[in-house]
Protein backbone atom coordinates (compact mmCIF):
# COMPACT_ATOMS: atom_id res chain seq x y z
CA UNK A 1 0.00 0.00 0.00
CA UNK A 2 0.90 3.74 -0.58
CA UNK A 3 0.97 6.62 1.93
CA UNK A 4 1.64 9.92 0.78
CA UNK A 5 2.48 12.96 3.34
CA UNK A 6 1.19 16.45 2.47
CA UNK A 7 2.98 18.68 5.00
CA UNK A 8 2.02 22.54 4.87
CA UNK A 9 5.03 23.70 6.96
CA UNK A 10 7.03 26.44 6.37
CA UNK A 11 10.26 26.66 8.74
CA UNK A 12 12.87 24.60 8.34
CA UNK A 13 12.67 22.79 11.31
CA UNK A 14 8.84 22.44 11.01
CA UNK A 15 6.60 21.51 13.85
CA UNK A 16 4.21 20.79 10.61
CA UNK A 17 6.56 18.36 8.89
CA UNK A 18 7.73 16.93 12.83
CA UNK A 19 3.50 15.75 13.13
CA UNK A 20 3.46 14.89 9.72
CA UNK A 21 6.23 11.94 10.52
CA UNK A 22 5.32 10.80 13.27
CA UNK A 23 1.83 10.41 12.26
CA UNK A 24 3.04 8.46 9.41
CA UNK A 25 5.49 6.51 11.22
CA UNK A 26 2.45 5.52 13.69
CA UNK A 27 -0.13 4.29 10.45
CA UNK A 28 3.42 2.38 9.22
CA UNK A 29 3.52 0.32 12.53
CA UNK A 30 0.09 -0.96 11.57
CA UNK A 31 -1.04 -0.76 8.04
CA UNK A 32 2.91 -1.52 6.27
CA UNK A 33 3.27 1.07 3.70
CA UNK A 34 5.33 2.57 0.68
CA UNK A 35 5.37 6.55 2.66
CA UNK A 36 6.08 9.41 0.26
CA UNK A 37 6.59 13.02 1.84
CA UNK A 38 5.06 15.76 -0.57
CA UNK A 39 6.57 19.09 1.26
CA UNK A 40 4.02 21.86 -0.34
CA UNK A 41 6.95 24.47 0.80
CA UNK A 42 8.92 23.30 -2.38
CA UNK A 43 6.13 23.73 -4.86
CA UNK A 44 5.07 26.75 -3.73
CA UNK A 45 5.97 28.83 -6.88
CA UNK A 46 4.37 25.98 -9.41
CA UNK A 47 1.37 25.77 -7.50
CA UNK A 48 0.85 29.32 -7.96
CA UNK A 49 1.44 29.32 -11.60
CA UNK A 50 -1.08 26.51 -11.79
CA UNK A 51 -3.53 28.74 -10.46
CA UNK A 52 -3.17 31.42 -13.00
CA UNK A 53 -2.38 29.27 -16.21
CA UNK A 54 -3.67 25.84 -15.28
CA UNK A 55 -0.60 23.80 -16.27
CA UNK A 56 1.47 21.93 -13.33
CA UNK A 57 4.91 21.90 -13.58
CA UNK A 58 7.03 18.73 -13.31
CA UNK A 59 7.32 18.54 -10.03
CA UNK A 60 3.82 19.65 -8.83
CA UNK A 61 2.26 16.97 -11.36
CA UNK A 62 4.54 14.41 -9.67
CA UNK A 63 3.04 15.70 -6.63
CA UNK A 64 -0.86 15.58 -7.40
CA UNK A 65 -0.23 12.24 -9.56
CA UNK A 66 1.36 10.38 -6.04
CA UNK A 67 -2.03 12.21 -3.71
CA UNK A 68 -3.99 10.67 -6.35
CA UNK A 69 -2.84 7.13 -6.51
CA UNK A 70 -2.76 6.70 -2.57
CA UNK A 71 -4.29 4.13 -0.71
CA UNK A 72 -4.07 6.60 2.16
CA UNK A 73 -3.32 10.03 2.68
CA UNK A 74 -2.11 12.54 5.86
CA UNK A 75 -2.66 15.86 5.71
CA UNK A 76 -1.09 18.39 7.81
CA UNK A 77 -1.35 22.18 8.19
CA UNK A 78 -0.21 24.90 10.18
CA UNK A 79 -3.12 26.99 11.58
CA UNK A 80 -2.69 30.89 9.75
CA UNK A 81 -5.69 32.79 10.62
CA UNK A 82 -7.91 30.63 12.72
CA UNK A 83 -7.74 28.16 9.86
CA UNK A 84 -5.24 25.90 7.07
CA UNK A 85 -2.69 28.53 5.27
CA UNK A 86 -3.22 29.69 1.92
CA UNK A 87 -0.61 26.91 0.52
CA UNK A 88 -2.61 24.03 1.85
CA UNK A 89 -5.89 25.01 0.66
CA UNK A 90 -4.39 26.26 -2.68
CA UNK A 91 -2.75 22.55 -3.18
CA UNK A 92 -6.33 20.39 -3.16
CA UNK A 93 -7.66 23.73 -5.69
CA UNK A 94 -5.21 22.32 -7.83
CA UNK A 95 -6.06 18.66 -7.37
CA UNK A 96 -8.46 16.78 -9.62
CA UNK A 97 -11.92 17.25 -8.40
CA UNK A 98 -12.63 13.51 -8.26
CA UNK A 99 -8.58 12.43 -7.11
CA UNK A 100 -10.22 11.98 -3.37
CA UNK A 101 -13.06 10.10 -3.96
CA UNK A 102 -13.28 7.55 -0.99
CA UNK A 103 -9.76 8.20 -0.26
CA UNK A 104 -9.02 7.64 3.49
CA UNK A 105 -7.38 10.65 5.31
CA UNK A 106 -6.05 11.62 8.41
CA UNK A 107 -6.23 15.30 8.98
CA UNK A 108 -4.31 17.37 11.17
CA UNK A 109 -2.98 20.76 11.92
CA UNK A 110 -0.15 22.78 14.34
CA UNK A 111 -0.51 25.94 16.20
CA UNK A 112 1.12 27.77 18.66
CA UNK A 113 -2.52 28.16 21.13
CA UNK A 114 -4.78 25.00 22.17
CA UNK A 115 -7.17 27.43 21.43
CA UNK A 116 -6.88 27.02 17.49
CA UNK A 117 -7.51 23.35 17.70
CA UNK A 118 -11.06 23.79 16.78
CA UNK A 119 -9.75 24.05 12.78
CA UNK A 120 -9.92 20.28 12.52
CA UNK A 121 -13.32 20.18 13.01
CA UNK A 122 -14.28 23.52 11.11
CA UNK A 123 -12.03 23.81 8.79
CA UNK A 124 -10.56 20.74 7.81
CA UNK A 125 -12.73 18.14 7.88
CA UNK A 126 -15.39 20.14 5.71
CA UNK A 127 -13.02 20.83 3.48
CA UNK A 128 -12.24 17.10 2.53
CA UNK A 129 -15.77 15.85 3.24
CA UNK A 130 -16.49 18.58 0.45
CA UNK A 131 -13.56 16.44 -1.63
CA UNK A 132 -15.51 13.28 -1.09
CA UNK A 133 -12.94 11.81 1.05
CA UNK A 134 -13.22 9.27 3.94
CA UNK A 135 -11.57 11.19 6.75
CA UNK A 136 -10.91 9.13 10.15
CA UNK A 137 -12.83 10.38 13.25
CA UNK A 138 -9.78 11.13 15.27
CA UNK A 139 -7.51 14.55 13.92
CA UNK A 140 -4.61 15.43 15.61
CA UNK A 141 -3.82 19.05 16.59
CA UNK A 142 -0.29 19.51 18.33
CA UNK A 143 -0.10 22.99 20.16
CA UNK A 144 3.68 24.00 20.91
CA UNK A 145 3.13 23.29 24.61
CA UNK A 146 1.64 19.35 23.45
CA UNK A 147 5.52 18.69 22.40
CA UNK A 148 6.25 16.43 24.87
CA UNK A 149 3.62 16.20 26.84
CA UNK A 150 0.87 13.66 28.02
CA UNK A 151 -2.35 13.42 25.45
CA UNK A 152 -0.40 13.36 22.23
CA UNK A 153 1.24 10.18 21.70
CA UNK A 154 -1.93 8.36 22.04
CA UNK A 155 -4.26 10.58 19.99
CA UNK A 156 -1.31 10.11 16.98
CA UNK A 157 -1.82 6.45 17.81
CA UNK A 158 -5.54 6.29 17.59
CA UNK A 159 -5.59 7.91 13.95
CA UNK A 160 -2.49 5.61 12.98
CA UNK A 161 -5.25 2.61 13.92
CA UNK A 162 -8.29 4.42 12.03
CA UNK A 163 -6.31 4.96 9.35
CA UNK A 164 -4.33 1.89 8.92
CA UNK A 165 -7.82 0.10 9.41
CA UNK A 166 -9.09 2.25 6.71
CA UNK A 167 -6.49 1.87 4.23
CA UNK A 168 -7.03 -2.49 4.92
CA UNK A 169 -10.52 -2.02 4.12
CA UNK A 170 -11.42 -2.96 7.54
CA UNK A 171 -14.06 -1.44 9.87
CA UNK A 172 -12.03 0.22 13.04
CA UNK A 173 -15.96 -0.39 15.01
CA UNK A 174 -15.89 -4.13 14.57
CA UNK A 175 -16.32 -6.15 17.68
CA UNK A 176 -13.75 -8.84 17.86
CA UNK A 177 -16.47 -11.66 18.14
CA UNK A 178 -19.61 -10.81 16.17
CA UNK A 179 -22.63 -13.12 16.58
CA UNK A 180 -23.30 -15.15 13.57
CA UNK A 181 -26.63 -14.04 12.21
CA UNK A 182 -28.65 -16.60 10.60
CA UNK A 183 -31.50 -15.27 8.11
CA UNK A 184 -35.37 -16.28 8.79
CA UNK A 185 -35.86 -17.91 5.67
CA UNK A 186 -32.39 -19.99 6.32
CA UNK A 187 -33.92 -21.10 9.89
CA UNK A 188 -37.11 -21.88 8.35
CA UNK A 189 -35.41 -23.53 5.52
CA UNK A 190 -33.01 -25.52 8.29
CA UNK A 191 -36.27 -26.81 9.74
CA UNK A 192 -38.04 -27.90 6.32
CA UNK A 193 -40.23 -24.88 6.73
CA UNK A 194 -41.62 -23.08 3.59
CA UNK A 195 -42.24 -19.24 4.26
CA UNK A 196 -45.57 -19.89 2.85
CA UNK A 197 -46.27 -22.14 5.56
CA UNK A 198 -45.60 -19.75 8.49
Amino acid sequence: MKLVVVSAGLSVPSSTRLLADRLATATAGVAPTEIEVVELRDLAVEIAHNLTNGFPGKKLAAALDAVAEADGLIAVTPVFSASYSGLFKSFFDVLEKDALVGKPVLIAATGGSARHSLVLEHALRPLFAYLRAVVVPTGVYAASEDWGAEGLPERIERAARELGALMRGLSTARPASRPTVVPFTDQLAALNISPSGV
